[in-house]
């Protein structure tokens, strides 16, 4: 793209039309996610370790009740929840879609010869095998980035990938947190090298609402210091009710449906925008 085509731009984009979610796949984009996922200075890509070490205790204590057990992380990034699994005894398979998040995994469980094994691939696709689990998760939001259809579907598979009497916990988006992400006003910032881009950079911001479908799209403009040049980036989200995530639920087959507050099930673990989902197979 380039600045005319920024100008000339559709004003409301369609969902998903414009971009499928930000490029986590990108090798570059990869390496420097990873950085933010490492950090300790916030919790947006990934929680700080302190936090995770509560979440993995209480996953540990009352989702696996000290048993050892197969578990299934799907969205794993780097490592840091299964890799904490293992370590308490659990045999641990974790699917992402960023290549340097799964090389930093893969190298830190060899090297405290911890029973995981990592798998670079787009959970859409992405086989589970055929061995069953005792927990599957997804956490930190990512099942709103999903059509309604992939993510029925990313549950049914899910599903099937549990023994029986098998826990499914999800941490998904509050409807509110995706219709606030959508209601942003749009923005713009200079950079001299960020997640978006190594070089000096514009960042024009432009998120929307489309109240019909409950759905937010962002839209992302990098706009390059040097040469003038446009990448567009863009993804959208879907807002769930409670009871949209229990029907969904329900259709692929999990009952014993509780939200929570929070991944740790009480309000005093409490991340604003998001809920704890358990459900059994």
């Amino acid at each position: 793209m380039n600045l005319l085509d920024l100008i000339r731009r559709q004003p409301i984009p369609e969902p998903w039309a414009e971009g499928e979610k930000i490029p986590w796949d990108d090798a570059s984009f990869s390496q420097r996610m990873l950085a933010e996922h490492l950090s300790q200075e916030h919790d947006a890509a990934s929680r700080r370790a302190s936090i995770i070490d509560q979440q993995v205790g209480w996953i540990h204590q009352h989702l696996l009740l000290g048993h050892p057990s197969r578990v299934l992380d799907l969205g794993c990034g780097p490592g840091l929840y299964t890799q904490r699994l293992a370590a308490l005894g659990h045999r641990c398979v974790g699917i992402d879609f960023g290549p340097a998040s799964i090389a930093h995994a893969r190298q830190q469980a060899d090297s405290a010869a911890l029973d995981c094994r990592y798998v670079h691939g787009d959970l859409r696709t992405t086989l589970f095998g055929t061995a069953k689990f005792d927990l599957v998760m997804q956490i930190y939001g990512e099942f709103n980035v999903f059509r309604e259809t992939e993510a029925a579907d990313l549950l049914a598979r899910a599903h099937a990938a549990l023994a029986p009497g098998g826990t499914l916990l999800l941490e998904p988006h509050t409807f509110q947190a995706v219709h606030e992400i959508g209601t942003r006003p749009s923005t713009w910032y200079s950079s001299s090298g960020g997640l978006f881009s190594e070089r000096p950079h514009l960042m024009l911001y432009e998120p929307h609402w489309h109240a019909d479908q409950a759905i937010a799209t962002e839209r992302y403009y990098v706009v390059d210091g040097q040469t003038g040049a446009v990448t567009r980036y863009a993804s959208s989200m879907h807002a769930y009710t409670d009871e949209d995530y229990r029907r969904l639920l329900h259709r692929a087959g999990f009952h014993d449906v509780a939200v929570h507050p929070s991944l740790t099930g009480d309000a005093a673990g409490a991340q604003p925008g998001l809920l704890g989902i358990v459900a059994r197979s």
